[in-house]
């Protein structure tokens, strides 16, 4: 039988192995998970309600200005803070990734780790982060940009209907090339916090990974993106609900205001819960990969019986030979 020192047992996992894994880290060290993720996204979501509500509370006018009305101020106003609001959630859900994986990574050998200790950990790998982060959307907005300006070209050049026989193939060629990479590019992150690698070397190490596990990797992903999905919609409908009766007939600025605090509020308790879910998943897909690819149960179950408990020791086992 396998050990099983932590979450999971040190062998190739089943689908049940990853799933009870990812809720077993988080009951394992609640304070690290939820207690972490409650901080990140509680400040977000305040930060984000503020600048959404903020320009049209200075003026007074929440909920007044409507069409021709809409001054361009304003409309500027509201573009800059829908921007401000969209980074800085960016921001926190890097951050709060990097360091769910690091709890993850510990939880393996069944060691807990404090929010202090994980961003220690986290410190040094955060920018690697958030340049991979930046790569990946640069690379969906090119994809995305050259289907659009060829389109667009066809569309110019002949007519519409010479765009639409071009368009529908780019399309679908469009989404599988999104679908290739959202599965391919799975491991980078981990690579970068765990294996502690660059950018690049994380990029050229998730690719080697999932070649040969594609369609498992993408699966589970998708099925936990549907479960995660699920779960973030029960727990946000009644508050988006309860918001929308608000606002009928609403007159005034503050049933706008409070629809959009419940919608917050639903918002920030579905993320709560599934974030810690979603980030356990992939890095425990990314363990059973490797144990499938390398082997790596073996220095897994080594590391358990030789490795302090208590200490660090084990984060250098996650590193590849030759680091």
């Amino acid at each position: 039988m396998a050990a099983k020192p932590g979450i999971i047992p040190l062998r190739p996992l089943s689908l049940s192995d990853i799933f009870n894994g990812a809720v077993g880290y988080i009951r394992a060290n609640p304070k690290a998970t939820l207690g972490l993720t409650t901080v990140v996204v509680v400040i977000t979501q305040a930060l984000a309600l503020i600048l959404q509500l903020g320009p049209l509370l200075s003026m007074g006018k929440v909920g007044a200005q409507t069409g021709e009305e809409l001054s361009t101020p304003a409309m500027l106003g509201s573009a800059a803070s829908s921007a401000t609001s969209g980074l800085t959630t960016a921001l926190a859900g890097i951050l709060l990734s990097g360091m769910l994986t690091v709890v993850v990574g510990r939880a393996v050998f069944g060691t807990k780790i404090t929010v202090g200790e994980a961003w220690q950990r986290l410190r040094g790998r955060l920018w690697a982060l958030i340049g991979f982060s930046a790569i990946e959307v640069l690379a969906v907005l090119v994809l995305v940009g050259v289907v659009v300006a060829v389109i667009a070209g066809v569309a110019v050049a002949g007519n519409g209907t010479a765009a639409v026989i071009v368009g529908i193939p780019l399309v679908l060629g469009l989404i599988a090339a999104l679908v290739y990479l959202y599965t391919a590019l799975s491991f980078a992150p981990a690579a970068v916090v765990l294996e502690r690698k660059p950018v690049m070397a994380a990029i050229r190490r998730s690719f080697g990974l999932v070649r040969n596990h594609f369609w498992r990797i993408f699966g589970i992903r998708l099925l936990a993106s549907v479960v995660a999905g699920v779960i973030a919609g029960a727990v946000a409908v009644p508050f988006s609900i309860a918001g929308q009766v608000f606002l009928l007939g609403a007159d005034s600025s503050g049933p706008i205001i409070l629809a959009t605090t419940l919608t917050a509020i639903g918002g920030a308790i579905a993320q709560i819960i599934v974030a810690p879910f979603t980030a356990g998943v992939t890095v425990l897909l990314y363990t059973d990969t490797r144990i499938r690819a390398e082997a790596f149960d073996l220095v897994l179950q080594t590391g358990a019986t030789a490795a302090p408990a208590d200490t660090g020791a084990a984060d250098d086992l996650w590193l590849t030979p030759g680091r």
